[in-house]
């Protein structure tokens, strides 16, 4: 598909005699938003860490604006617009929040260690950038005003907002999300659904999401693919979705399933 960001064919990943991803097929269209969910150990986030290269697959591709992924290093798919988080938190604690920012713009900076220890004008140029486009980052997140707090001391929902502020300052093509929402309350889920949105609209942003919570998933979902045992069993829209016989039985239960269509119905 042309207008498709990320296509994955027959994609595979076994772990000695485990197979957690099992022949799977997704065509995640550009500037969208695409869930993946299932059961725990559904191989969801084994298939996050083929498409950015923690793992490669054993069998099948995955291709990335038409160009496969496989046998490149994370550094170099980062660096061609795919940047992530992940299900728990990952921050430099006993750095400041510009300063973990900044360390997501690295691959697209051009000074070097000799810049660093002369103090030249390209290192100071650089630098001054560097904090600028960070502080962007912060306000967009809604952290403005905090670039000199200690991440370590941040709330969690904070920590969430940083890690994604981290993601973007890559200027990423896909942001691949792992359940961001995850120990959230109430408000702080709605801020990040929020937030999640507007990166779509705001930025063209595509997204691929992991997600437990259906208001999450069917409030802001484009589409959404299905895994259990590591098949995909089912994809398509929210409403394809909810009337699915397969993922009720698997996945959504009765619950879930009125939950999907009462979501799919606002969305009309």
């Amino acid at each position: 598909m042309t207008d498709a960001i990320i296509v994955c064919q027959q994609v595979s990943k076994i772990f000695g005699g485990l197979t957690a991803v099992n022949k799977v097929d997704l065509v995640v269209p550009r500037s969208s938003i695409f869930s993946i969910i299932g059961p725990n150990g559904a191989g969801k986030t084994t298939l996050f860490n083929c498409i950015s290269g923690f793992y490669t697959p054993e069998h099948g591709e995955v291709y990335f604006e038409g160009e496969s992924l496989r046998g490149k290093p994370t550094n170099t798919i980062s660096s061609l617009g795919i940047s992530r988080t992940y299900q728990n938190i990952r921050l430099f604690s006993n750095m400041t929040t510009i300063e973990n920012v900044m360390v997501g713009q690295h691959h697209r900076l051009k000074e070097n260690w000799l810049d660093a220890v002369f103090n030249t004008r390209r290192y100071r140029t650089e630098e001054k950038a560097s904090i600028q486009e960070g502080m962007r980052w912060l306000k967009f997140v809604g952290l403005s005003g905090l670039g000199n707090t200690p991440a370590r001391s941040m709330p969690y929902g904070a920590q969430r907002r940083l890690e994604i502020a981290r993601a973007l300052a890559s200027n990423p093509k896909l942001l691949l999300l792992d359940e961001p929402t995850a120990g959230m309350n109430p408000q702080e889920t709605l801020e990040m659904t929020t937030l999640i949105r507007r990166l779509r609209d705001d930025f063209g942003i595509s997204v691929i999401l992991i997600e437990h919570d259906m208001h999450v998933v069917m409030g802001i979902s484009d589409q959404i693919a299905v895994l259990d045992f590591g098949q995909k069993i089912a994809d398509g829209t929210p409403k394809e979705i909810q009337s699915n016989p397969r993922v009720i039985e698997a996945y959504l239960g009765p619950g879930g399933a009125a939950l999907a269509k009462k979501y799919s119905k606002g969305k009309k």
